[in-house]
C-alpha cells in the first residue's frame, strides 16, 4: 500500500488496503457507460501550480489516481493535457494488471486522446509504445491529412462535426466495448463535458495547499445554472481529502 488511506464518510475505517479502496471506487453494473472525473485542486481552488498538477497530488492522490485506473476501460483526456502534463503511453505497473486480470478486465485499459486539430505526433511513443492501440477522438471537420496520418497508429472516433459532442463520446466508446470511462481533463474538456450533462462522477483529491496567483481551477466553460452533487464518500490521508461525488 506504501501510504495509509482513511475513509470518514460513510463508514469510518483506517488503514485502507488496496482491495477495500478498490470497493470504494468500483461499480456493480459495469455494463451501464459511466464517466468519471479525476482531479486535485488545492485548498484555494488552484488546479494547477507552475503550470501543471503534479505539484498538488502527494502520495495518497497517486494511489487513488492509479487505483482508479485499474477500474476503468478507457482513459480519457485532451490533447493540451497530454503535452502539458507530459503524458506517455498508458502502461500500468504489473501489480494493477495483475488485479484488472483477475477481474476479467483486459490488462491495460484503452487511452482516448481528444483532439480537435488533431496537433499530434504519431511517431511519439503514446503511440508506438501503448500495449494497446489508442482511439484519437475529433470532429469531422479536423485536418483529413493529420486524422490519415494518426489512423495508421490509433483508432479514430467522430464525435462532433466542427466541434465535440460529448454525448456521442461516451456512446461511442461504449459501442466498442468501453462502457467504464475516465477523464483526467483538462479543464476545458471538463467543463464542455458537464455542460453536456455526461458527468457522473466526479473524484476530487483537496491538496492541503495555498497556491495563489493565476492558476486555473479544475473547471473552464459556462454553465446555464450550477450542478448540484452527492457526496459519495470522503477518505483522508493525512492532511489531505480524497472525495467522490455523483450526479444528483
Amino acid at each position: 500500500m506504501g501510504v495509509q488511506i482513511d475513509c470518514l464518510f460513510p463508514a469510518p475505517g483506517s488503514d485502507l488496503s488496496d482491495e477495500q479502496l478498490s470497493a470504494l471506487y468500483d461499480r456493480d453494473d459495469r455494463e451501464a457507460p459511466w464517466l468519471r472525473v479525476n482531479f486535485v485542486s488545492s485548498v484555494d481552488g488552484a488546479a494547477t501550480v507552475d503550470g501543471v498538477s503534479g505539484g498538488l497530488g502527494g502520495d495518497a492522490d497517486h494511489r487513488v489516481f492509479d487505483l482508479l485506473r485499474e477500474l476503468t476501460d478507457v482513459v480519457i483526456v485532451g490533447a493540451g493535457t497530454v503535452r502539458g502534463e507530459g503524458y506517455g503511453p498508458m502502461v500500468l505497473p504489473p501489480a494493477s494488471v495483475s488485479r484488472r486480470v483477475s477481474r476479467g478486465l483486459a490488462p491495460h485499459p484503452v487511452f482516448a486522446i481528444v483532439s480537435s486539430r488533431l496537433d499530434l505526433d504519431p511517431s511519439s511513443r503514446i503511440f508506438t509504445d501503448a500495449p494497446v492501440r489508442p482511439i484519437v477522438v475529433t470532429t469531422d471537420a479536423a485536418p483529413r491529412d493529420r486524422r490519415d496520418a494518426l489512423s495508421a497508429v490509433a483508432d479514430i472516433l467522430i464525435a462532433g462535426d466542427s466541434r465535440l459532442d460529448p454525448a456521442r463520446l461516451v456512446a461511442g466508446l461504449a459501442e466498442r466495448g468501453l462502457p467504464q470511462q475516465h477523464c483526467e481533463g483538462g479543464p476545458s474538456l471538463f467543463g464542455t463535458m458537464l455542460a453536456a450533462g455526461v458527468v457522473n462522477e466526479l473524484c476530487l483529491t483537496v491538496s492541503p495547499q495555498l497556491v495563489a496567483g493565476e492558476a486555473g481551477r479544475i473547471i473552464t466553460g459556462d454553465l446555464a445554472s450550477p450542478r448540484d452533487l452527492a457526496l459519495g464518500h470522503v477518505l483522508a490521508s493525512g492532511d489531505t481529502l480524497l472525495l467522490r461525488y455523483e450526479r444528483r
